[in-house]
């Protein structure tokens, strides 16, 4: 997918095809160094008492990234009757104290579930480095950090699953989903437009039996190489194709209309309806980290249409998801976070719009064991600065990780060498930590 914004930025997709070359080819570089493949869960810098307890969990998260910058004003932090809160009223959620925009309905009926952080600051207000930022944990400098999706995944991905440990429903750019010096194997595999990976179909014009012999000559090949060339690279390299026929194998697993008509009615018929269902979908199947992206929030003129547009289409299927989830009993083991790059400014502009704003927004978040129904951190009357507890991307990247119980504190060890996991200058946001 490419996002196109009104300020000229844009994030690009990475297809399945583009998956299998980056692990086929120069990305391996990242393996080369580590040889970080190995334990239960893959995660080799644990302990194995620490890694056989994370596997049993089956702990999982779902973000939901909004791109382009979503308005706190009108979502999370409204700020009624006063020079920047704009035409929207806020209105009670199921947590009494707690109130939103009324442009949430159905998401106020599910705040019980939820909590607020509504003190971000990340001293940014330019897309790609806030998506680094958000998506990171870290700021954008130097040598790339792993995309929170591959620290999931390698720490939460069974040894011996069939599907990919990190999914991108209609990904953003590349550099956003990118596993660095984790290696290719846990980074993300994205489904354009919620349908299954590209060419993980056999082709009709191959039969089944043609198929099974040429890919046996494959694994022939493969061996004899093996078994006097073998490196990290080529480990890779098969794996790559390992996970391609367990992909054309679980084909149905991203097919929504296997759900029932009931459930896809409830979702709604249109994109995002659909890639929540998808994410339900492949919660239900135990993939550790799915990431669902909703666009386009970048609202430098027509704010509030916009937003009555965009938050219209996100607000019921992203409620019937919380709803479906804490039913099941998934939500005690799913954190599901809704961010995005920044938010937008206090101050509306002459276009009736709202441009980028780092400096004091909100996150919605809720599962995994978090205090459900909380609210950390205050802005100003007016929105335009934090005024208690203000939190950046280090602290919630530790919140997340630690939720699902990886310790964020730990490091991994590449070649030697130590990479903390999340920036050690900060720390999770304790009052959410159950």
């Amino acid at each position: 997918m490419r996002c196109d914004y009104s300020c000229q930025s844009a994030e690009h997709g990475l297809t399945r095809r583009g998956f299998l070359r980056t692990a086929g080819g120069a990305g391996l570089g990242a393996l080369a160094i580590g040889g970080i493949t190995g334990t239960p869960g893959g995660a080799s810098w644990l302990s194995p008492a620490v890694a056989a307890e994370m596997s049993k969990s089956q702990k999982r998260i779902l973000t939901i990234f909004l791109h382009g910058g979503v308005s706190q004003l009108e979502t999370w932090d409204p700020k009624p009757n006063t020079d920047t809160g704009g035409p929207f009223r806020p209105i009670s959620t199921s947590v009494p104290g707690i109130q939103i925009s009324e442009l949430l309905p159905h998401t106020a009926k599910q705040m019980h579930h939820l909590s607020l952080v509504r003190s971000i600051n990340t001293k940014n207000s330019s897309h790609g480095p806030g998506a680094v930022q958000m998506q990171t944990g870290h700021n954008e400098m130097g040598a790339p950090h792993p995309h929170l999706g591959a620290v999931v995944a390698k720490a939460l991905t069974p040894e011996k699953f069939a599907l990919p440990g990190h999914i991108l429903i209609r990904g953003g750019g590349s550099s956003r989903s990118s596993a660095a010096f984790l290696g290719p194997r846990y980074g993300s595999v994205v489904l354009e437009d919620g349908k299954a990976p590209q060419y993980s179909e056999r082709p009709s014009a191959l039969s089944l039996t043609s198929d099974e012999r040429r890919q046996e000559f494959r694994r022939l090949a493969n061996d004899r190489f093996a078994d006097k060339r073998r490196t990290a690279d080529t480990d890779a390299y098969t794996y790559s194709y390992d996970q391609a026929m367990q992909l054309m194998a679980q084909r149905d697993v991203f097919d929504v209309a296997k759900e029932p008509a009931r459930d896809q009615e409830r979702y709604g018929s249109h994109e995002f309806g659909k890639h929540c269902l998808l994410a339900r979908r492949l919660l239900e199947k135990g993939v550790p980290f799915v990431q669902v992206n909703h666009s386009n929030y970048d609202t430098h003129f027509e704010n509030f249409d916009y937003h009555i547009e965009q938050l219209g289409e996100f607000d019921r299927p992203f409620a019937t998801l919380i709803s479906d989830l804490a039913v099941s009993g998934l939500l005690k083991d799913t954190l599901v976070v809704v961010m995005s790059e920044f938010g937008r400014t206090p101050k509306i502009n002459s276009r009736y719009g709202r441009d980028h704003w780092g400096t004091a927004w909100s996150v919605c978040l809720g599962g995994a064991g978090l205090q459900a129904g909380a609210v950390i951190g205050k802005t100003n009357d007016n929105g335009t600065a934090v005024v208690d507890r203000e939190i950046d991307h280090g602290h919630l990247f530790h919140t997340y990780l630690q939720a699902v119980g990886i310790p964020s504190s730990d490091a991994f060890t590449i070649a030697g060498r130590k990479f903390p996991i999340a920036d050690p200058a900060k720390g999770p946001i304790k009052e959410l930590l159950a």
